[in-house]
């Protein structure tokens, strides 16, 4: 099974055009991403990971990396 970091990498390839290759240490907030998509990202990633969060609570991750984290520490 991938990693969960290549696997959010891979959400975020095939549904939002950043333009780039993600990169897991930088601010989401600088990704260039609308908060529309970024919504719509968060919505996938808790399809895929079995998460349940809120929007408002996608503002505690200021990176990809803490979002990877926060899934791993979840086991």
């Amino acid at each position: 099974m991938s990693s969960t970091a290549d696997r959010i990498k891979e959400i975020m390839d095939d549904n939002l055009d950043v333009g780039r290759e993600p990169d897991l240490d930088a601010k989401l907030v600088d990704s260039g991403v609308s908060s529309v998509d970024c919504v719509s990202f968060f919505k996938l990633v808790n399809e895929e990971f079995g998460l349940g969060l809120a929007a408002e609570e996608c503002r505690q991750f200021e990176t990809l990396r803490d979002l990877v984290n926060f899934i791993d520490a979840r086991g």
